[in-house]
């Protein structure tokens, strides 16, 4: 202390001494930068070797943030005014407004020229409205949402796909199109979906033919008359060769044979398809199992140097047949299931064939079953599409003309065919929820089978060899708890 020093005189020194330690402190230790409290309020960044680092900062459009700094502001540089502004209110505080949809930066400078602060400013679009929106439709996702230039990302969990779905459908009407929503949420345990379809038809079919065919060799004098009457059975697009015939003769000189063709023909078709097919839900999921026939498409010709025409090759293309299955299900809430199912039975035909070509090649046709229906049921529930009935009926009469409408005689110059086709298609379908089982509770349709030895399959005739002792029963077995289909 000097002497002579007036108590005025040594207070002033003090609070100047006190002001100098407060600003080193300030400088020297971020941890003492003064914030202020509340969202909309930031703090002055650090210095580190004498150099300021800038602070990143996000705004929304239209919001403003606080800024308070360590010393009286003298000058301030904004990068790009039409992004965001900085309004200096006092000597230590600033504040920065968003203005539209950017980056820029501002930077704080004191009387000396010194750098105060620099912020790297990051103005997105407000969306708080956006995330009370999915907090109240969705309270038992964890969902965030953030902006990321002119669109939004969408990031989180969400506990079902209906759930991720639906806030991507609500970030798309509140921000303003899909394009601009980026869609990164995660499903907690994607449910798997286990599909069971069952096809089953039955096809009857019954064809009658009855006919006469009369041939004749009349002599008068010198004068011979022969009569032929066949009478062709067209009802079947196939017509069948009736094998059962009597032909009788008539006369010596004047003969007149007789013969008569007979066939009934009844048979029944049972076709049965059970695929079983496991996918994740939202996911599509196919099953074929079938095969592929060739259909000849052309011929084509090598040419020789010498412009004559070559080796010709005939070309084919393969259509396929055989049973496929397509769905998609969505787990909806509740265990319901949303579910797009396509499923298909073809096979090859003689019907409607085509005979053609040098070599008379036949080519034959596909009968196709086809259903495809879009449903909503609760897991282990069954759905069937039935009522696939057709009944079709074919008759044809043909005949010589007038003798054939004779009452009675008739009969003898005319045939009849008769074709009956009935056919009756059903399909169910059974989704299950389903998760993963243990390789040891699997089972095989080869386990246990072995090849007979030569001694078995010469002398007993056996294909496949026997466990087990003659008039052996099993024990009966008490099942506990739940056994079949894995389901939640």
């Amino acid at each position: 202390m000097k002497c002579g020093a007036t108590p005025r005189t040594m207070r002033t020194l003090l609070v100047r001494a006190l002001s100098f330690s407060a600003v080193a402190a300030l400088t020297l230790n971020p941890a003492l930068t003064p914030v202020l409290a509340g969202d909309y309020r930031a703090a002055a960044p650090a210095a580190a070797d004498g150099q300021m680092n800038a602070r990143f900062l996000s705004l929304g459009v239209g919001k403003s943030l606080v800024i308070d700094l360590p010393r009286d502001i003298k000058d301030v540089l904004v990068a790009d005014p039409k992004i965001a502004n900085a309004v200096v209110r006092s000597a230590q505080r600033a504040y920065i407004i968003g203005a539209t949809v950017g980056q820029t930066n501002i930077v704080f400078f004191d009387a000396a020229g010194q750098q105060i602060a620099a912020y790297d400013i990051a103005v997105k679009r407000d969306l708080n409205g956006v995330r009370a929106a999915l907090r109240q439709a969705l309270p038992n996702s964890d969902i965030q949402i953030e902006g990321v230039g002119d669109g939004v990302m969408l990031s989180g969990s969400a506990a079902t796909p209906i759930e991720a779905q639906q806030a991507a459908d609500i970030a798309t009407r509140l921000v303003g199109g899909a394009e601009k929503v980026v869609n990164s949420i995660t499903v907690r345990g994607r449910d798997q979906v286990m599909l069971k379809v069952t096809v089953a038809e039955v096809s009857r079919r019954l064809i009658k033919q009855l006919g006469i065919d009369l041939t004749a060799n009349l002599n008068y004098g010198t004068a011979v008359v022969k009569f032929a009457n066949s009478n062709p059975f067209t009802a079947n697009n196939a017509p069948l060769v009736p094998t059962n015939a009597i032909t009788t003769s008539f006369g010596s000189a004047p003969s007149v044979s007789a013969t008569v063709r007979a066939m009934e023909s009844a048979g029944v078709v049972r076709t049965l398809a059970e695929p079983n097919l496991t996918a994740i839900s939202g996911e599509s999921a196919t099953f074929i199992s079938g095969g592929e026939f060739p259909i000849p498409t052309g011929v084509t010709c090598q040419t020789t140097t010498s412009g004559a025409i070559g080796q010709c090759v005939q070309t084919v293309s393969f259509k396929k047949f055989g049973i496929s299955l397509n769905f998609t299900p969505v787990v909806l809430t509740e265990g319901r299931i949303s579910l797009r199912v396509m499923t298909e039975v073809s096979e090859v035909s003689t019907e409607n064939s085509l005979t053609g070509g040098q070599n008379g090649t036949t080519i034959p046709s596909i009968k196709t079953r086809r259903a495809e229906t879009t449903l909503e049921i609760p897991s282990g529930g069954s759905m069937a599409m039935a009522g696939l009935i057709q009944d079709q009926t074919k008759q044809a009469i043909n005949g010589l003309p007038g003798l054939a409408s004779l009452p009675v005689l008739g009969t003898l110059f005319r045939s009849r065919d008769f074709v009956n086709n009935q056919t009756e298609m059903m399909v169910l379908v059974t989704p299950y929820i389903v998760r993963a089982v243990a390789q040891k509770d699997l089972s095989r349709p080869d386990d246990g089978f072995t090849n007979a030895s030569d001694p078995q399959a010469d002398l007993l005739g056996s294909i496949n060899r026997i466990y087990g002792v003659p008039g052996r029963t099993e024990p009966a077995r008490n099942y506990r708890g739940t056994y079949g289909f894995i389901t939640d």
